[in-house]
C-alpha cells in the first residue's frame, strides 16, 4: 500500500511561521500552493505544510520519527532553535519537541541510544 501524509499545521502569522519552519526544517518550502499555505517535503510523499487560519493556530501535534535524532537536534541548533522539551519515555525511544511561535508542537523522535 502506498502512503501519502499531508501534515497540516494552523498558524497565525503567515510570514513568520514561514521563517521559523524554514529554520526548523533547514530549507525554504518545496511549493507554495497559494498565498497562504506553505509546503515541506519531508521525505517522499510525506509533506508538512502551514497555512494561515489564525482561528485554529497553536493546535497541531505531529511528531516525525528520524534515524539520528542527536544530529538532527544539533543541526536545528546551528540555525538557532532549541528544544521546549526533551524525553526520553521507559522503552528508551527519545523525543525533542519545538513550539512555534503559536504554540504549535513539532516533535521529532529516535531510537534507543
Amino acid at each position: 500500500m502506498a502512503l501519502d501524509l499531508f501534515a497540516g499545521i494552523p498558524v497565525a502569522d503567515y510570514a513568520v511561521a514561514v521563517q521559523w519552519y524554514e529554520q526548523l526544517l533547514g530549507s525554504p518550502p518545496a511549493f507554495f500552493p497559494n498565498d497562504t499555505e506553505a509546503v515541506w517535503e519531508l521525505a517522499e510523499h510525506r509533506y508538512m505544510f502551514i497555512e494561515q487560519r489564525p482561528e485554529r493556530a497553536g493546535h497541531a501535534m505531529h511528531t516525525v520519527f528520524v534515524d539520528d535524532l542527536d544530529a538532527l537536534v544539533a543541526r536545528i541548533a546551528d540555525r538557532g532553535l532549541a528544544p521546549a522539551e526533551q524525553e526520553t519515555y521507559s522503552n528508551g525511544v527519545r523525543k525533542a519537541t519545538y513550539r512555534d511561535p503559536d504554540g504549535n508542537e513539532i516533535g521529532f523522535g529516535g531510537a534507543p541510544l
